[in-house]
């Protein structure tokens, strides 16, 4: 009876684990660029752009004035997938704190690096003294465009705009 229980909880095991948030997206990768090696990547660190970073956001046009019905969304996604590791505040958890965050960063940063945080973490100078700090990459939490957008109307929110 033990021996079948015991085989019963490690196949459990072992089917629980794994990834099943699966993505074929791979965002490491410049599919603008030929692959017989006849350019270089835009990922290049001599090609990095510390104020858009890596990823397919080039301008994120924002309001004068916060959109409450995004920044609400943004607050639900930040407390399922971001609350663990940041706190709102300039405080250290697991990542940075999230206060100025929109006073320090541009939008389209933002944006790429929360939709597209392993290559820019690899390439951005700033994150990669920030991995030291923290000594934990943040993980890509598979955020569509506008989870992202409104993650970011959330981040303004925080940072104090009306």
């Amino acid at each position: 009876m033990y021996k079948l229980t015991f085989f019963v909880v490690a196949f459990l095991m072992l089917t629980s684990c794994g990834d099943k948030m699966k993505t074929t997206d791979d965002f490491s990768k410049d599919t603008a660029a030929p692959t017989d090696g006849s350019a270089t990547s835009t990922t290049d660190a001599a090609t990095y752009d510390p104020n858009r970073g890596i990823g397919k956001h080039t301008s994120v046009d924002l309001g004068a004035k916060l959109d409450v019905a995004m920044a609400a969304e943004g607050e639900k996604i930040q407390s399922v997938k971001c609350s663990s590791c940041h706190k709102l505040t300039d405080e250290k958890l697991v990542g940075p704190g999230w206060k100025g965050v929109t006073t320090r960063q541009k939008p389209e940063w933002i944006m790429n690096f929360i939709t597209n945080p392993d290559p820019m973490i690899d390439k951005d100078p700033e994150l990669q003294a920030q991995l030291e700090l923290c000594l934990v990459r943040m993980p890509n939490q598979a955020l569509s465009d506008t989870d992202a957008r409104n993650l970011l109307e959330f981040m303004r929110k925080n940072d104090g705009v009306k």
